[in-house]
């Protein structure tokens, strides 16, 4: 049966799960469909076009679900997704995200504390970098946009569906759960840090990232009434040039630290 309405119950329950916060996510395209696949994700719903379905990639992912896939119009399938190009898949998946106590502990690990990160990109591409750097986890404070986000879905690129994740985070809880490994905490600050190539890197660090702009809350650090040792870190950039976007700065922080251990 061929999909034509956008009454469709199916279709109705998707609109609302768009709206939502749970632990049901929707991945838009079929790069997300394959990835989810690869990390046997339980999947409750799959929806693809017949032109989608007819070719060859289509017909692939289709033969490696549980069950076969609902068909839509394109136009259907068009309305529910956030891409500017839909690609002819969607699905349900069940990512449910828990506490702190799901991170891993490493001893030599990097973890990285996103603190009201608000763009849905943003944290996509940051857990893409964090998979490509080998850091252990994310834990994400009060305030940061969801992590079953579509558009921080697609945006990972398949890494929010792996890398270990928690949310509603404080620092107390994440830094009395890493006690153990003693970690170091590292903020990134436009000027006045520590150079990021002078610095040691051996041990377990937790760098901590703000939303552009606003940037670190004054009182995250503070802890039981006392503050909490962070060092300052920044990135020597060009006269001309006063920050970099979130991300971009992550990226150069997390690889420098990973080519250092090497």
């Amino acid at each position: 049966m061929l999909i034509r309405s956008s009454t469709n119950r199916t279709i109705k329950d998707i609109r609302r799960l768009l709206r939502s916060k749970g632990s049901r996510a929707v991945l838009e395209g079929p790069n997300l469909l394959r990835e989810a696949l690869e990390a046997q994700c339980p999947l409750e719903t799959v929806l693809m076009t017949p032109s989608f379905l007819e070719r060859d990639e289509g017909a692939e992912l289709a033969a490696r679900l549980s069950r076969p896939p609902l068909l839509a119009e394109e136009r259907i399938l068009a309305g529910l997704t956030d891409a500017d190009s839909p690609q002819g898949a969607l699905a349900i998946v069940e990512l449910e995200r828990h506490g702190v106590s799901e991170l891993p502990l490493q001893r030599e690990g990097l973890y990285l504390y996103l603190d009201g990160i608000q763009d849905p990109g943003n944290l996509g591409a940051l857990a893409r970098v964090a998979e490509a750097t080998d850091c252990v986890g994310l834990a994400l404070a009060k305030g940061t946009v969801h992590p079953n986000h579509p558009r921080a879905l697609r945006a990972s690129a398949g890494s929010l569906l792996r890398v270990p994740i928690a949310t509603s985070v404080s620092v107390r809880e994440f830094n009395h759960h890493l006690r153990s490994i003693s970690p170091r905490w590292l903020a990134l600050e436009p000027k006045g840090g520590k150079d990021l190539y002078e610095g040691s890197w051996e041990g377990a660090w937790v760098l901590v990232l703000g939303a552009e702009g606003r940037g670190l809350s004054q009182t995250l650090f503070s802890v039981e009434g006392k503050d909490l040792p962070v060092e300052k870190l920044t990135i020597p950039l060009a006269n001309t040039v006063e920050s970099l976007n979130v991300t971009v700065a992550a990226a150069v922080a997390l690889f420098e630290i990973r080519r250092s251990r090497s």
